[in-house]
C-alpha cells in the first residue's frame, strides 16, 4: 500500500469523517473507496466512448434490423 498526504477543506473532511464513523470505516479506508468509485466510473466514460466510436450509423444499423425476421418471440422471451 501507499500513502499520500493532501489538504481537505474542512467542509469536505468533516463530512468525509461523518460518512465514514456512519459506515463504522476509517476515513481513510472511505476515501479509498470513493477514489475507487471516481476512477471506475472514468474508466467506464473513456470505455464507452471508444465503443460509441465503432458503432453503426443509423443507416446501418437500420439495415442490419432489416434482416431480423418478422416472427412472433418464444413464449418465454415475452413479457
Amino acid at each position: 500500500m501507499s500513502s499520500i498526504s493532501i489538504t481537505l477543506p474542512e467542509s469536505l473532511h468533516k463530512a468525509a469523517s461523518e460518512l465514514a464513523k456512519q459506515d463504522q470505516i476509517s476515513i481513510s479506508q472511505f476515501i479509498s473507496v470513493a477514489l475507487a468509485e471516481k476512477i471506475s466510473a472514468l474508466m467506464t466514460e473513456n470505455y464507452l466512448k471508444k465503443r460509441a466510436k465503432n458503432a453503426p450509423t443509423t443507416e446501418e444499423f437500420e439495415k442490419l434490423l432489416e434482416k431480423v425476421p418478422d416472427i412472433e418471440p418464444e413464449e418465454y422471451d415475452k413479457f
